[in-house]
């Protein structure tokens, strides 16, 4: 499987709700909407974490990326790939992103690398 780096940095391909998504696994995305649950204090359904990707343009979305991502949102807006690709990077939003996802920002660095 191709690697898939969200917007933000994120590895898709590495996601819970992406690889039950892509296994059409029901009781794994059970087992993720209640990790979620847990995590973010929402209420997840196994709909809420289907998910083929932040990079989906076609694809389902979990639905936080569908609605609430405003770094994604803000990507699509830019048109960017991802936030590596943004004359702004590395805005407010993302570097507070960074302090809970470290591992977004080396993604992201490792792509800048290679603009």
């Amino acid at each position: 499987m191709e690697k898939m780096i969200a917007k933000c940095g994120l590895t898709c391909t590495d996601c819970e709700a992406y690889i039950a998504t892509r296994n059409d696994d029901h009781q794994a995305k059970i087992r993720v909407a209640e990790k979620w649950k847990g995590l973010f204090g929402a209420d997840f359904t196994p709909e809420d974490v289907t998910c083929d990707g932040c990079q989906s343009e076609t694809g389902r979305l979990s639905s936080y990326a569908r609605g609430g991502c405003e770094i994604r949102k803000c990507a699509l807006d830019r048109k960017v790939a991802t936030c590596a690709h943004c004359e702004d990077y590395a805005c407010a939003p993302l570097t507070g992103f960074f302090k809970m996802a470290p591992e977004a920002k080396t993604a992201l660095e490792e792509l800048r690398g290679g603009i």
